[in-house]
């Protein structure tokens, strides 16, 4: 702390406070875990009145713990000087009680005079003259108008699109400070999906760096260097990139953040895709934004003043190579003045590579497909978005609905469906379930068995909405729906979700035919500078209509080929089209798509059964690749889709094992595997091991692990909360499992109590491994309580590597003289010495095999007890 400290005494008011709102996001969430403690202190200390007391727990109270953290640093920031210095050596002093707050200083000892210097280095450049200001207020002003409002498409209400206050609207995401760095093998959204339990449970355990956005432009070392920043945000489709773009333009444009920046220049990929010539950054900006005619070259002197951002990297069809190291030698592809006649992505290079108007900000968001291209770029920080996290899923839905009683239900009703509250991390997914299911809590005579459970269900519901309000305005309307499912199948196959006037034309979609409401709705047009261009509301929406044209075509002949085809891909793009396209196979879920398009021709319906029933079955015995795991696992999803019990019953009927050892799973996933269990009595061993798997995930197992001879569940960190979840499968009257492996799932003593009251009363298993679990001496003996039940019929335990000690071993030889069905022990890897000894002779009265390797036995203690093998005939010690 003494940099920290040597900091602070040479700071003068000002430097201080502009430290202060430097690091205050920061700041708010090191303390907002202990808010109370830290206001009391500074009232003990007298540096707050009784009255400020009171206003920060009362606002804690009623708002959050992070309210009341705002409001803390906001009465800090209003005290005089000398306070304000003495309420950060306050501070330093709770250093050692508060990690984070321990790190936030450290990292302010170590950059704070660099930040100082940087400070005064820009308020001496920030000195602009009166016609610059002129021209910055201007242009806050035309941001401010373009970022005020957020518009959402409503096909429920009356409006067709309502407008709606960004401040009022927007939620703040989780970001954190680290990105995937692993091989996309699979639709993008569901691969974050399987990873974001895991991810945020390691967020909310301080684990991961969760950073503010501004964050992203505070890297000292570049600002040292003069050279710039340049940092990337990756987030799946829908995440909320571009809405962050949008508030953080929106916060500078309000002076509200971010004013170290002069002026900020902001572009989307879409629209620089449609440049096909030469340009300048000059004449980039000035088609955009015309009132900064004749002041450019003034504000390129000052480039430390610039943020230019880029959205959407993974829709540019340009061409940036950042491993190419020719790059920067070819003449064609230099741009070193913003003056230059430049492809655009050579100007994009440029800029994010600090060749062009060195020292200048760059901000620049994609999809984690595109991340490959930036990893030779020279990014300062890396971040990544992960959505909604906790209670922010249920805040969603109160804003959504004016009716907080219909909030409430549709939330509640996605909560206890697994398959769509795994999906409302994701704010684009939210706004569907808010658009599909607020009806079904708005009638006062509602079915609840309609309401939708599969992705299938909801999203022809979605569709059924807007033909609802929109069917009547275009004749033959189902020839319609099928060129457009034709164009979004031909953008999934190449995975384009940018559609120009040349798309529509050459699917024979008139563009005039888009003034219409219905394909207003389906897809949304979006008018730059330049051009037109059309994208459906999501990733998801197009892949929805992408299958809803397999069964609108007149000749379902091929359809067999063409999904065997889109199945054998190994990137992923076409695994939820054929979730889809499976779902749509169920009569029930598109019948009131019927209504308007007539109805799907049943020959299409029952290839498309056959080709699932086929592929389950050919894909259950093959399962010995990661890549013949996941084909099984995306089958048990067209299985799921379906919803066909009939058909899960026939795949599944001769199918006893299921193996997806090493494959991470999804709470989504291991609801589909519930599904395809509690249909199927013939499946006996689940095969679960490294899996990924935490308690979400186990919760959507539950109803039917107790179906399973043979649960393998090790390495997953399910915690004692899981493990709970499998001892109420063990509870179960019909429970079947025999054998059970629990080794290296989190489980501890604490936990250890529901496991033994649960194996004292079952019947049915024969083998446990609970070993590598931090059990301790006490979690052995409530085990030991276990064994000494009759109703116990445990032949084989592993107790391999859970702190056993010599004194647990008393208590587990006790249990064991009076157990008549335990054969087998494992005690491996234990602290156990030659004192528990005479007890271990004592257990071997019923034992077959005793494995007691890794302990702290002496030679003479090893020689005892081998020499129990002469005694008791047929007995196996491994030492």
């Amino acid at each position: 702390m003494s940099l920290m400290m040597e900091l602070l005494e040479s700071c003068d008011d000002s430097q201080l406070l502009d430290l202060t709102n430097h690091y205050r996001q920061r700041l708010e969430e090191a303390i907002q875990e202990v808010v109370e403690n830290v206001v009391f202190v500074l009232a003990y200390e007298r540096y707050f009145s009784e009255r400020e007391y009171k206003q920060v727990i009362k606002c804690m109270k009623r708002g959050s713990r992070a309210a009341g953290s705002r409001l803390l640093l906001n009465l800090v920031t209003e005290k005089e000087p000398r306070l304000r210095k003495l309420i950060w050596k306050c501070f330093m002093k709770m250093h050692h009680l508060l990690p984070k707050l321990e790190e936030l200083l450290k990292a302010m000892g170590e950059e704070g005079s660099d930040l100082i210097k940087l400070f005064k280095a820009r308020k001496a450049s920030s000195e602009l003259s009166a016609h610059l200001k002129d021209v910055q207020q201007k242009h806050m002003e035309t941001l401010r108008a373009q970022t005020e409002t957020l518009s959402v498409n409503t096909i429920l209400m009356n409006e067709k699109v309502k407008v709606f206050q960004l401040l009022d609207r927007y939620a703040e995401l989780t970001i954190i400070s680290t990105v995937r760095d692993r091989t996309l093998v699979e639709h993008e959204l569901l691969a974050r999906g399987r990873d974001h339990e895991e991810w945020r449970e390691e967020q909310l355990g301080g684990k991961l760096e969760k950073i503010q956005t501004d964050q992203l432009f505070q890297n000292i070392s570049a600002s040292k260097s003069k050279s710039g920043s340049s940092s990337a945000v990756a987030g799946v489709p829908g995440i909320g990139k571009t809405t962050m773009v949008q508030k953080i333009v929106h916060d500078w444009a309000t002076k509200k953040r971010f004013q170290q920046f002069q002026f900020v220049f902001s572009f989307k990929f879409r629209d620089l895709n449609m440049i096909k010539d030469r340009v300048t950054l000059r004449k980039l900006i000035l088609e955009q934004y015309p009132h900064f005619k004749n002041v450019l070259g003034e504000i390129w002197k000052n480039p430390e003043g610039l943020l230019f951002i880029f959205d959407g990297l993974d829709e540019f069809k340009g061409r940036i190579d950042f491993a190419d190291s020719q790059r920067d030698t070819e003449p064609q592809h230099q741009c070193p003045d913003p003056e230059w006649w430049c492809n655009v992505s050579d100007i994009v290079y440029s800029l994010i590579q600090h060749k062009l108007l060195p020292g200048c900000s760059v901000l620049v968001t994609t999809r984690p497909t595109a991340l490959h291209l930036l990893e030779k770029a020279q990014i300062s920080v890396r971040a990544e978005i992960l959505g909604f996290v906790g209670e922010e899923r249920k805040e969603y839905f109160t804003r959504y609905f004016e009716d907080q009683t219909v909030a409430a239900a549709v939330f509640k009703h996605v909560e206890e469906n697994e398959i769509l509250y795994t999906m409302s991390y994701n704010p684009s997914y939210c706004w569907i379930l808010g658009l599909t299911l607020g009806p079904f809590f708005t009638q006062t005579h509602r079915d609840p068995q309609r309401v939708p459970k599969t992705i299938t269900q909801l999203y022809c519901y979605f569709i059924y909405n807007i033909l609802k309000n929109h069917g009547r305005e275009i004749e033959n309307l189902r020839e319609v729906l099928l060129r457009l499912g034709q164009m979004a199948f031909t953008g999934v196959a190449e995975k384009n979700i940018v559609f120009t006037d040349e798309d529509l034309i050459k699917y024979n979609l008139q563009p005039s035919q888009f003034l219409s409401g219905f394909l207003m709705e389906l897809l949304e047009r979006e008018d730059s500078a330049r051009s037109v261009v059309y994208t459906f509301p999501h990733l998801t929406i197009q892949e929805f209509v992408a299958a809803l044209a397999q069964f609108l075509t007149v000749d379902p002949r091929n359809i067999v080929k063409f999904l065997s085809e889109a199945h054998s891909t190994t990137d992923g793009r076409f695994e939820v089209f054929l979730r889809f396209v499976a779902g749509l196979s169920s009569p029930w879920a598109a019948r009131g798509l019927e209504e308007f398009l007539g109805p799907l021709p049943n020959e299409t319906i029952c290839r498309v059964i056959d080709w699932v029933k086929e592929e389950v079955q050919r894909q259950a015995g093959n399962t010995w690749s990661e890549f013949g795991k996941r084909r099984l696992l995306n089958t048990m999803h067209y299985l799921f889709e379906s919803q066909n019990r009939a058909l899960a019953q026939q795949t599944l009927g001769s199918v006893e094992t299921l193996s997806f050892h090493g494959l991470g799973l999804t709470p989504i996933d291991c609801a589909v595997l519930s599904h395809a269990i509690r249909h199927c009595d013939t499946i006996k061993h689940l095969e679960l091991s490294f899996c990924r798997i935490q308690c979400e995930g186990l919760q959507r197992l539950g109803p039917a692990l107790h179906k399973c001879q043979y649960l393998r569940l090790g390495r997953n960190n399910l915690g004692d909360l899981g493990v709970k979840l499998v001892s109420a499968a063990l509870r179960n009257p019909d429970c079947k499992i025999q054998r059970l492996r629990l080794w290296d799932v989190g489980l501890t003593d604490s936990g250890a109590e529901d496991l033994a009251s649960a194996l004292s009363t079952n019947p049915s298993l024969t083998e446990l491994n609970i070993g590598d679990n931090a059990l301790g001496d006490s979690g052995v003996k409530l085990v030991s309580a276990a064994l000494r039940n009759p109703d116990c019929k445990i032949q084989k335990l592993w107790l391999d590597s859970v702190g056993l000690t010599d004194s647990g071993a008393e208590d587990l030889a006790s249990a064991l003289s009076t157990n008549p069905s335990l054969t087998d022990l494992s005690l491996g890897h234990n602290h156990l010495t030659d004192r528990s000894v005479p007890a271990l002779c004592r257990t071997l009265s019923n034992l077959e095999r005793i494995r007691l390797w890794g302990n702290d036995f002496s030679e003479d203690g090893k020689n005892q007890l081998k020499s129990l093998r002469g005694i008791r005939h047929g007995l196996y010690v491994d030492m």
